[in-house]
């Protein structure tokens, strides 16, 4: 259940001193290939991280043999001085592998504006690349090693069954969980034998569902990078379109995982838009109703206030009669043609995951965005120290 499921794959984490805490901080992927074959997501934030702007260079060739990753300090906001920073690090595990610098995608995570401590994260990167293995255990060691804020390691595995490959991952992210990605690290792999071309549809296509859908507090990062890695190595060339709807499962799970370590989240939240006229609509009306304060404080409450719903969705551009608007919570109608319906006391918000179904009757089109709800908890995590 790792990136290390797929063949031709190594990984390991370690603690390199970066954390105060001591926890592992440090970690790498390496690709064996024979393929190299890449493709990348980042983040929309026009604000980004140096080692975003390094790999969205490295991936311009649609080749990756080594991803570089730490957690406890992200690199971004840091200047000429932090870009030189990420190029070292490349170099260096480059030089370890004897590979092209610019084959090697780095990532950060953590406080937006100090420098790494470059001795310690290299000498991290050292030991990570002497004890990098297949084995199971690395690659969970390696997703420990990316987590800030996490309360668990994120990781899957999906095999296509009948079909001879496999898609691993790992990925992190609490906090600043918001459309055009989240404060996330995300690093797929399969041994699947496919072009570049082929990777970057797939990977866009399947982040357009998944990441790109998970709206925890409407914060959007400087440093999310999204990677998928193929190593060929099991000699199977799928399917493109089979293998794209295998990397969305992979993506779905990751995200579900990320929505349900939210920072402070008591619940996780299911907004399904049902019947929208197109799915820009669709997305949209998910995506106001999700960075409601209002509701998201409602529902930590307990309270199915399905009015919050109404208003939210009322702010939008969207294709819709609000006196056709249907609503429900947890499978309760509470509102049919914008007015009340079945008794809301029949609403159980007891349970930790809710959906919130809104029906716009205007088309054929549905999406689903994933939120939390607003809580204390959130709050103090956010205000007691820096993340």
């Amino acid at each position: 259940m790792s990136i290390t499921a797929p063949k031709g794959f190594l990984a390991a984490g370690v603690a390199a001193g970066i954390k105060a805490s001591g926890d592992p901080d440090v970690a790498v992927v390496i690709n064996e290939g024979p393929s190299a074959a890449a493709a990348g997501v980042f983040t929309s934030n026009r604000v980004k991280a140096a080692p975003v702007t390094w790999t969205q260079r490295v991936v311009t060739d649609g080749q990756v043999r080594a991803v570089v990753l730490n957690s406890g300090g992200a690199n971004a906001c840091t200047g000429p001085a932090g870009q030189a920073d990420t190029r070292q690090t490349a170099e260096h595990l480059a030089g370890l592998l004897r590979v092209p610098a610019t084959d090697v995608a780095v990532c950060s995570t953590g406080l937006i504006g100090q420098r790494l401590p470059m001795h310690a994260l290299l000498t991290g990167v050292n030991a990570a690349a002497a004890t990098a293995s297949a084995a199971a255990e690395n690659g969970l060691t390696a997703a420990r090693a990316i987590m800030t804020t996490d309360t668990v390691p994120k990781t899957c595995a999906v095999a296509a069954d009948g079909h001879g490959y496999v898609i691993g991952g790992m990925a992190k992210g609490a906090a600043m969980l918001a459309p055009a990605l989240a404060t996330m690290l995300v690093v797929l792999t399969t041994d699947a034998d496919l072009a570049a071309s082929e990777l970057d549809k797939a990977l866009r296509d399947a982040v357009r569902t998944s990441f790109n859908r998970l709206d925890s507090d409407g914060c959007m990062s400087t440093n999310d990078t999204v990677l998928l890695l193929a190593s060929g190595a099991s000699g199977v060339r799928p399917d493109p379109d089979e293998f794209a709807k295998l990397l969305s499962l992979a993506c779905k799970d990751l995200a579900g995982q990320l929505l349900r370590d939210a920072e402070g989240a008591s619940k996780a939240i299911s907004i399904d838009v049902i019947n929208a006229a197109s799915e820009d609509d669709a997305v949209t009306v998910g995506r106001a109703v999700a960075r409601s304060n209002l509701l998201k404080c409602a529902v930590a409450g307990e309270d199915p206030n399905w009015g919050r719903v109404l208003a939210a969705v009322g702010t939008t551009a969207a294709e819709f009669d609000p006196d056709q608007v249907n609503v429900a919570i947890n499978g309760v109608w509470v509102c049919r043609n914008g007015a009340a319906a079945e008794d809301r006391s029949g609403v159980s918000l007891r349970p930790r995951d809710v959906t919130i179904t809104i029906d716009l009757a205007a088309g054929h089109v549905r999406a689903t965005v994933l939120t939390t709800d607003l809580t204390a908890a959130y709050v103090h995590e956010n205000s007691a120290y820096s993340t």
